[in-house]
């Protein structure tokens, strides 16, 4: 990388990049780790893997060129973490379980949140640290998780049922009224984040989920067009009828393939 990020040698395209250019591959790298494991591809995980790792040292060897920090010091200040929330295994503490563990990591985490709250001189919140820059569903998981620790949670999950029936409500009064863009948008959002509320109360990851259908709409929708393709056809040529039926079969013969 430093190479590559020569001035005078370089690669052009290397040398032009900044941190936010580059984000935008950090995530996606980070992404593509999650769709191999989910194909159980672990050769291309392999492969994966070392372009998110490729990341970590473009942003290393920037910070390094701008006097911030080096590649070893994120090696380090990660080891001295892991330490340090480990207490279990590295020092004298006894939480042997996994729920023991658990508690004592956010312990240590909401520790380190505090003090780091207290050394810019502000107050410290229950949410500090859920990054405004995560997928939204993923973020709106954080910060209920957040809040269910200090008691701001419904107890069971078919109080969250019925939270849900009042968003769709309300959705459904704001279409019928003046039907405002940005009311209707906020409407929505509350929907969605009552329903990653119900996700979590069973215990299910809703990206995983949402991941899963949406791979499972398009191996479906490939073969509506597989089939109307066999017969020199489009899904714009047919009707909602039509394409609701190949829908069906298409559920029917995917299950039986698997």
């Amino acid at each position: 990388m430093r190479r590559l990020r020569d001035p005078q040698s370089g690669c052009p395209w290397d040398v032009e990049q900044d941190f936010r250019s580059i984000a935008p591959y950090t995530i996606e790298e980070a992404y593509e780790v999650a769709d191999a494991i989910e194909r159980e591809d672990y050769e291309e995980l392999r492969d994966e893997l070392g372009d998110l790792l490729l990341q970590v040292v473009f942003h290393a060897r920037m910070a390094e060129e701008a006097g911030f920090f080096e590649f070893a010091a994120v090696a380090r200040a990660i080891g001295d973490k892991m330490v340090r929330r480990h207490p279990h295994v590295f020092a004298e503490a006894h939480e042997r379980d996994a729920e023991s563990q658990t508690k004592a990591w956010e312990a240590q985490k909401a520790e380190e949140r505090a003090a780091k709250a207290e050394s810019e001189g502000r107050r410290s919140s229950v949410l500090d640290g859920v990054s405004a820059a995560l997928p939204p569903v993923t973020r709106a998981l954080k910060l209920q998780k957040r809040a269910a620790r200090v008691g701001f949670d419904w107890p069971e999950a078919r109080e969250v049922f019925d939270k849900i029936d009042e968003e769709i409500t309300e959705i459904k009064e704001e279409i019928s009224s003046a039907n405002r863009p940005d009311a209707l948008e906020d409407e929505i959002g509350d929907l969605l984040f009552a329903v990653t509320n119900l996700a979590r109360h069973l215990s299910v990851d809703p990206e995983t989920a949402l991941r899963r259908t949406n791979a499972k709409f398009e191996s479906r929708f490939h073969e509506i067009e597989r089939c109307l393709a066999a017969d020199g056809r489009r899904p714009e040529d047919c009707s909602l009828e039509e394409l609701e039926q190949l829908w069906q079969d298409a559920k029917i013969t995917l299950k039986t393939a698997d």
